[in-house]
């Protein structure tokens, strides 16, 4: 039996492991994509920025909020609304950005880029402003989000989990998790006559959405400059062609002091994550030098992903001083994983 199964949440290390942090999440078959911190994002080509419907900034030290300019730049003039997230005092930071610009003429526009901007106090307690290009960028207040759960986006698609750690600042993690993985078996479908077109994705929707079982369904597809078309039962779709598992989940973890708060938070986000990012700054014979720092060490980050039950770890936000020595970085988070 063949199933045609194909991630739908594709992460991307945009400057590598020694760069800014930014982690690029594209949503397969969404043209759409999420990013996880702001650090530099020059590498990315200005087709996948603007692509972005959600920004989530752990805090804004520079190496982690420095990419706001560029964004910013490519997403003007354009009909497009952003969302943005990050820790208390978020909201005034990305004013204070904005306030640097002059926007006298931008009432003369014909689009209106906007963001809508969302800072998390304690858990359970956001902020949010709306934030337009031919207002100025003037803040309109918006209701308060409900944060139930420490999920922050709950889609059809997708939801997007937070925790907040301690950086000597506040710092954001987060969770990303697909809803369900919707796949469709190909031998299945040629027993139904029918035949691979868009209108599977439209399935795979109407399934995550939880459409009721007895709802006819159209399937259809093109046969040359025919469309062809059949209205079936969605009970019988998914009994007979399609799968449902648990979607993908990915977390992101960067910026931590390590004890034994943080780390129970680490644990408790990403819990069961099919992949789990997270900052390895320092070596084990520095984590002296990485307490004062408030960062992970390679060993402590490897520890974590094994304790969150994690399938796979990449580490990255290596410290500059291992330019030349990645690979005993790496060595150190996957023996800790592995519990040697």
């Amino acid at each position: 039996m063949i199933e045609i199964m194909r991630p739908i949440l594709h992460p991307q290390l945009v400057n590598g492991v020694f760069g800014d942090p930014a982690l690029y999440v594209e949503l397969l078959f969404e043209k759409r994509a999420l990013l996880f911190d702001l650090g530099d994002i020059h590498a990315l080509p200005p087709r996948k920025i603007l692509r972005l419907s959600d920004v989530f900034v752990s805090h804004t030290h520079m190496d982690h909020f420095i990419g706001f300019d560029w964004l910013l730049r490519l997403s003007l003039g354009r009909n497009k609304t952003l969302r943005m997230f990050g820790p208390a005092g978020f909201i005034a930071q990305v004013q204070s950005k904005l306030a640097a610009y002059t926007w006298n003429l931008v009432q003369n526009y014909q689009t209106d880029f906007t963001l809508v901007v969302t800072e998390i106090h304690a858990p359970g307690q956001a902020h949010s402003v709306r934030l337009r290009c031919r207002n100025g960028f003037a803040p309109e207040p918006l209701a308060p989000p409900i944060l139930t759960g420490g999920t922050l986006l709950d889609e059809p698609l997708f939801r997007v989990r937070y925790t907040l750690l301690d950086h000597k600042i506040a710092c954001l993690a987060f969770a990303l998790e697909e809803s369900a993985h919707v796949n469709v078996w190909k031998n299945k479908l040629s027993e139904l006559q029918l035949a691979i077109g868009p209108w599977l994705r439209e399935l795979k929707q109407a399934v995550l959405r939880g459409e009721p079982d007895e709802q006819t369904f159209r399937a259809w597809w093109k046969d040359g400059s025919t469309v062809r078309e059949r209205w079936i039962p969605l009970g019988v779709l998914k009994e007979r062609i399609l799968s449902v598992v648990p979607g993908q989940k990915l977390a992101y973890v960067t910026d931590a002091v390590y004890h034994e708060e943080n780390a129970r938070r680490i644990v408790e986000l990403a819990q069961g994550a099919d992949i789990l990012i997270i900052e390895a700054v320092f070596l084990d014979q520095d984590r002296d030098l990485a307490a004062d720092k408030c960062h992970l060490t390679a060993v402590q980050a490897g520890m974590l992903a094994r304790h969150a039950g994690a399938a796979q770890v990449v580490p990255f936000h290596f410290s500059p001083r291992y330019h030349d020595a990645g690979d005993r970085l790496r060595a150190e988070v996957f023996a800790a994983f592995r519990g040697e």
